[in-house]
């Protein structure tokens, strides 16, 4: 609370001590900032997966391709060109309502987890008086990331289910609903299949999301220190532009795909298995890692990175754009 806003807090005789006051005025400081990151996060996470949603299946698509078949697609624009000849360019936005509702969940739940993250550490281990290192914030990225990928993976696993083409001949180019890949997963793994995958989730999002938030403040630090008035020590008083925070957001987004996207392209591949195989007949995250290795090596494991890299940029720019903007109009 603003120290203008203290005064309601002085004891009077019969009234609620000050400290309790205090307390209850925390408390809804807390909750409305918890709001904020919910529906800010929510917004930009909307806005962002709109702008990234067609690279985004050509790259499921590129990474799903059978092991024991020639490849169908030589690359990212065949890709496009192939699709598009075939199904139409709706096809690239197919399965779009499950991400729209996962990058809502993932981009809020990113951005609140990280302000909690930050409130533990000033609470329990770091100063409250100052402003966090880089090093800490790179802990509460991946505690965030952590956090996220629980909610994440259900929703990536129809997802990625819905961006592929169907392997059999009867039911190839046949879009298939969200709800019927649900009832389906439930039928043949129950609950527990659509964690199918989780590792990958959280190996990508615990690391990714450290590198996504840590390259945000690194740059962001960077940028604030030129401009920062003789005298200030505390940088983030200094605000940005929003060009500055898109170019913060853009090395943000390549810093979070580039590094951990082999533990992507394991999860897009099991995740596109047909969901009639048995438990048994479903691979661990490890067994499709080696076989993938064995059979194409490193280029294996990161086919689909330049595009993945390449709508990541700008997604990320809009995406922390939008959200400081309402933060700064709603302040």
């Amino acid at each position: 609370m603003e120290a203008a806003e203290r005064p309601i807090a002085t004891p009077i005789e019969g009234s609620t001590p000050a400290g309790v006051v205090e307390d209850v005025a925390a408390s809804t400081n807390q909750g409305r900032e918890a709001l904020k990151d919910i529906v800010f996060g929510s917004t930009a996470g909307i806005v962002g997966k709109f702008v990234e949603y067609p690279f985004d299946t050509v790259k499921v698509r590129l990474q799903s391709q059978p092991d024991h078949l020639p490849l169908r697609y030589k690359g990212p624009l065949d890709c496009f060109r192939q699709s598009f000849r075939q199904e139409g360019f709706g096809s690239l936005y197919r399965g779009i309502s499950a991400p729209l509702l996962g990058a809502a969940i993932e981009t809020s739940s990113l951005f609140f987890s990280y302000r909690l993250a930050q409130d533990a550490l000033q609470a329990t281990i770091l100063p409250l008086t100052k402003p966090l290192p880089i090093s800490a914030l790179v802990v509460c990225g991946a505690a965030s990331g952590a956090f996220t990928s629980l909610l994440l993976t259900p929703i990536e696993l129809i997802k990625c289910k819905m961006q592929v083409p169907a392997q059999s001949p009867a039911t190839a180019y046949r879009p298939l609903s969200a709800l019927s890949l649900i009832a389906s997963v439930y039928k043949h793994h129950g609950i527990r299949g659509f964690w199918h995958g989780q590792l990958g989730t959280l190996i990508r999002e615990t690391g990714g999301s450290a590198a996504w938030f840590g390259s945000y403040e690194g740059v962001s630090a960077m940028f604030r220190s030129f401009k920062m008035p003789s005298g200030t020590s505390d940088s983030s008083l200094v605000s940005l532009p929003i060009y500055q925070q898109m170019l913060a957001g853009a090395t943000a987004g390549v810093s979070y795909n580039f590094v951990f996207y082999p533990a992507d392209t394991i999860k897009s591949r099991m995740q596109t298995e047909e969901i009639g195989l048995g438990t048994s007949g479903r691979r661990t995250f490890w067994a499709v890692g080696k076989a993938l290795w064995q059979q194409q090596g490193l280029k294996g494991l990161y086919r689909g990175c330049g595009i993945t890299v390449g709508r990541a940029a700008p997604s990320s720019a809009f995406i922390f754009a939008v959200y400081e903007g309402l933060r700064s109009a709603f302040e």
